[in-house]
């Protein structure tokens, strides 16, 4: 065997030599990777014993990517695209031999190997477009020429990863491996020798995309990705660059897949996108918790509420395999909670996102129930009832009686006190608040509510456990709601204010979409029902909101709310709100003017940064990332503006205190800035770092 470096070795395997490449934790492509591959190739073209080359690696995976470290830095060895051209125009067969995983950089080097043989477990993408950039070393240019435009720019537009078995499908790989991947693919390797086999370079292959409809695919893509993908300036940058790869040739393709990376890579979207990533990774990360912190197993889950949110949480549990007994004080609220379950599945079967089996092996490990003496066995016990204090604390008195010792006990309360909850136990210690968001079955988000008594492991249970069921979790502190609703709570309070002022509630959604938003605060009230909360016999019709309820006009339940909305639920401005808010803001004196675009945005957003602050300072949140991470996922913040915080830092926190004095000075208290916010403007410093 030859050391080639530190990241790769050199072996023969008769007239098949073996380059084996070992970077842990995920051999990603960095330089000393690139240096290792390069060389041993060289050894290889120079060992007349050597009729073929096999691009193998340790470990769990295959070349997972690039290494994001090294974004933007000056390229140090060979570069990929270098490499690329190294591997394709070695006069001997490569093979790349791919387990794990393949993604982007190293999908697009194994797509310059002449062949790829593949374990069926394998996964191959090209993820970069959630980084808001778009594959750099000829993934837009070689993947279009393998397996056709539509299927390109959809792995490409998607970022998603195909299994082994669709890849050799579509034409990526050229075999499964159906045992030891070596032996396998040493075989394959002799095969290709004995059957003459000639080099297949990928670049070279133009037949296909040359008998294409390119502004077909074009248009076909748009109308499948472009809503999902609206506001993403790297859209538009990847279907360019892979419609380049039927309108140019392969060398200028290249040349300007590589300006629209380096254009793209530079630009603030992509900036946030990584930064995203990273704040993701770190969100789980307690600096008091020790990762190895022992966790208590979670084989069985007792959820309290059958309703939307008791179901929708229900739901995830069961997904993951982890058996439920759900609990309803009523026979028909028990019987509505599980048939709405059933329908969510099967309408999942439909949207082709699960099996017809999968339906009944989930329902399966239900078990519904009216007597909460049946959570007594549960490891843990999630209250998903009505938000109401003295409900919360008469549930968790009984539950406190009834749970298993060492039993956690979780409430999915949006706004109440943990600790208020937990002192109707005599085990706070097992007390955590586990905040689910609607609708629970979908949202990833949980914020995991961290008592003044909850005991580490109850915490590093609850981390782990989010994971297993899909969830991002970020732990907060308590106050009255949380993160994402105390901030929430900001943002609507103004939306409130401004529709008096002047503007209307389309006018309001309409610039918070624009920013990215997928609805604003009156389209969101809508969808969720106006009458939460509300009671007619206690309305006295005081606010706009009450005085809709009381018009029977709940939001699109009822077919009409802020907006009107047709069988579609499609809504449009309603005349009716816009008379009954003229007449309001007439009734409190309040003389209404034009409110521009810009003064919107600022009055939603900036409180909303301001409120951040706060929760920094209070130590609610952990980091200003994890308050982003909250609003990504929990509230559908645009992912390429990085959240509030981040956004706060690109547009400079000395502009949001400027304004926030100013608005002060015109408008009062609501806009006091922030002590944190002062503090970071006069010490010249940000609020992540990274923007």
């Amino acid at each position: 065997m030859l050391l080639i470096n530190d990241a790769a070795t050199l072996d023969n395997d008769g007239a098949i030599a073996l380059l084996t490449l070992h970077n842990p934790p995920v051999n990603a492509l960095s330089q000393v990777l690139r240096e290792g591959i390069a060389a041993g190739i060289e050894a290889a073209v120079a060992d007349d014993a050597v009729k073929a080359i096999v691009l193998i690696c340790e470990g769990r995976t295959f070349i997972a990517g690039a290494d994001i470290k090294e974004f933007g830095k000056p390229m140090e060895g060979p570069s990929l695209r270098e490499l690329e051209d190294i591997v394709e125009n070695c006069p001997k067969p490569v093979i790349a031999a791919l387990h794990g995983t393949a993604l982007g950089g190293g999908l697009e080097l194994a797509l310059a190997c002449h062949y790829r043989v593949a374990l069926p477990s394998a996964k191959l993408g090209l993820p970069e477009i959630k980084l808001g950039i778009i594959p750099g070393a000829g993934g837009t240019q070689r993947l279009p020429r393998m397996i056709g435009l539509k299927r390109g720019l959809d792995m490409i537009l998607t970022g998603t990863p195909v299994g082994a078995a669709t890849a050799q499908t579509l034409g990526i790989v050229d075999e499964l491996a159906v045992g030891e991947l070596r032996a396998e693919a040493v075989r394959f390797a002799n095969d290709i020798l004995r059957e003459g086999r000639p080099l297949r370079k990928v670049s070279e292959e133009d037949d296909r995309l040359a008998r294409e409809d390119i502004e077909a695919a074009i248009a076909e893509a748009r109308a499948a990705h472009g809503r999902k993908m609206k506001g993403f300036d790297s859209f538009d940058k990847a279907l360019e660059a892979v419609a380049n790869a039927a309108r140019l040739p392969f060398a200028e393709g290249m040349a300007r897949e590589s300006d629209i990376f380096a254009e793209l890579l530079g630009g603030i979207q992509s900036k946030a996108q990584r930064y995203v990533f990273g704040a993701t990774r770190a969100a789980a990360k307690i600096p008091d918790i020790a990762a190895d912190t022992p966790t208590r197993p979670i084989r069985t889950v007792g959820i309290i509420g059958a309703g939307t949110m008791g179901g929708g949480i229900t739901m995830n549990f069961l997904s993951a395999g982890i058996p439920v007994t759900i609990v309803e004080a009523k026979p028909e609220a028990l019987e509505r909670g599980t048939r709405i379950m059933r329908k969510n599945y099967e309408a999942a079967v439909k949207r082709g996102r699960i099996r017809p089996e999968d339906v009944d092996k989930a329902m399966g490990l239900l078990s519904p129930s009216l007597d909460m003496s049946d959570l007594a066995d549960c490891d843990l016990v999630i209250e998903a009832a009505f938000e109401e204090m003295a409900v919360k604390k008469d549930i968790f008195a009984r539950l406190d009686g009834i749970a298993k010792k060492g039993a956690i006990l979780a409430s999915n309360t949006s706004y109440l006190d943990i600790d208020a909850i937990a002192s109707s136990t005599k085990r706070p210690e097992d007390v955590i608040g586990l905040h689910f968001f609607s609708p629970a079955n979908i949202m990833k988000l949980l914020e995991v509510v961290r008592g003044e008594k909850t005991a580490t492991d109850v915490i590093a249970t609850a981390m782990k456990l989010a994971r297993n069921i899909g969830k991002t979790a970020v732990l907060v502190g308590v106050c009255h709601g949380f993160v994402g609703n105390r901030m929430l709570n900001a943002r609507q309070r103004e939306a409130n204010k401004l529709i008096l002022e002047g503007a209307m509630p389309w006018d309001v959604d309409r610039v918070l979409t624009d920013f990215g938003l997928p609805m604003g605060p009156f389209q969101m009230a809508d969808l969720a029902g106006l009458d939460l909360g509300w009671n007619r016999e206690t309305s006295k019709g005081e606010t706009i909101r009450e005085q809709l309820c009381e018009a029977d006009r709940r939001g699109q339940k009822t077919g009409a709310g802020f907006y009107d909305y047709d069988d579609k639920r499609k809504g449009s401005p309603s005349k009716l709100v816009e008379k009954i808010i003229r007449a309001k803001s007439r009734e409190e004196g309040i003389k209404r003017r034009n409110i521009s675009d810009d003064e919107i945005l600022q009055r939603l957003v900036y409180p909303m940064i301001n409120e951040g602050a706060k929760i920094l300072d209070e130590g609610i949140a952990l980091r200003a990332s994890d308050i982003d991470v909250v609003w990504i996922n929990g509230f559908g913040w645009p992912v390429y503006r990085g959240g509030p915080m981040f956004f706060a830092d690109t547009i400079g926190p000395e502009v949001v205190l400027a304004k926030m004095r100013e608005m002060e000075e015109r408008m009062g208290e609501d806009f006091k800035p922030a002590p944190l916010l002062e503090r970071i403007v006069e010490e010249g410093r940000s609020f992540t770092g990274a923007a």
